[in-house]
Formats: structure tokens, C-alpha cells, sequence
């Protein structure tokens, strides 16, 4: 029997077989915090996206003293500009993508702040679709024609959250409950 052969043999120590263990370990814990870290900048961003409506919203009564998307002096106030119902109400699904004027003050949400210079984008006279939040959805307003989920009043929208990013939205801007 040659002993020399035999020690000669190919393979990996317990040392070495732990250390690569150790890197795959760092490695997997490095990947899984910056999924969780780009997750929780989505859903910043999302909070921002939404209270950045809300901030245009009240910035136009202020200045105008009129809904916008409702404002029955649109026309006059600006070049293109489609006048709203005037009854205080923004008429119209969140995600209405319908020609301006159509029942569709939802739509004119947009074109008012965009044109008052609130908000940025397209906003002629007869475009002026809701924007896609940081999730890839779509962005709006409107008011429930009853009372939902005890809110009254214009109310911002995203369309297309996964549950569990919704779950942290609420969280993250008001109290977690339902």
C-alpha cells in the first residue's frame, strides 16, 4: 500500500466548506436587506406621490377658492382650461381616463393643478390623465358619492398596491387601522 497516494487525495476541508458557507450567508443577508430597503423607498415614495396630491388640492382652494377638476371658472382662469360642475364635488372615478368635461372632473383634477402650476405634466385642453405612482399604478382623486370607510371629501387613490405595501402605506400615514 503507498501511503503517499493516499494523502495526496483531492477535496475540501471543514474550514474551507464553512467559510464559503459564511460568504453564501453574507451574501443572501446582503440581498434580502436592500430588497427590504427598496420596498420601504417604494413606499416612501408612494406617501410622498399621495400627500403631494393632497398638498396641490388645498393649495389650489387657497389660491383660486374653488375645487380643482370642480371649478366652474377653469375656462377663464387658463388657455385650454375645462370647467368643473361647481357643486364642491370632483365627479368621476380615480382612474377615469374619459375626455375632459365628460363627467370626468377626476381628469380636470389634473388639468387644473397641472395648469395652476401645482403638479407636473401634460395638461392641454382636452388631455390630462392621472399619473402612475411609484408602484407603476395609476394616481388619483375623487369623491365617494357616500360615505367610505368613514371618509367624506375628496380622496386620494392609488391603484394597484400589493396588500402588504398598502398594509405599511397605512401605517406609515395614519394610525394601522381599519
Amino acid at each position: 500500500m503507498n501511503y503517499r497516494n493516499r494523502s495526496r487525495q483531492a477535496g475540501f476541508t471543514l474550514v474551507e466548506i464553512a467559510i464559503v458557507l459564511v460568504i453564501i450567508g453574507l451574501l443572501l443577508g446582503g440581498v434580502l436587506k436592500g430588497q427590504e430597503m427598496i420596498e420601504n423607498a417604494k413606499i416612501k415614495n408612494l406617501a410622498n406621490d399621495m400627500k403631494g396630491v393632497s398638498a396641490a388640492y388645498y393649495a389650489y382652494q387657497d389660491r383660486y377658492k374653488a375645487v380643482p377638476g370642480d371649478d366652474i371658472a377653469a375656462a377663464s382662469r387658463f388657455v385650454g382650461g375645462v370647467n368643473g360642475g361647481g357643486d364642491g364635488v370632483i365627479a368621476g372615478l380615480y382612474a377615469a381616463q374619459t375626455a375632459l368635461g365628460a363627467a370626468a372632473e377626476s381628469n380636470n383634477f389634473w388639468q387644473h393643478t397641472r395648469l395652476a402650476g401645482f403638479l407636473s405634466g401634460t395638461a392641454t385642453a382636452t388631455a390630462a390623465l392621472p399619473p402612475t405612482h411609484a408602484l407603476g399604478g395609476i394616481l388619483g382623486i375623487q369623491a365617494p358619492a357616500a360615505t367610505t370607510f368613514a371618509m367624506t371629501g375628496a380622496v386620494v387613490c392609488a391603484g394597484s398596491v400589493p396588500w402588504k405595501i398598502a398594509q405599511a402605506l397605512d401605517i406609515l400615514m395614519d394610525d394601522g387601522a381599519s
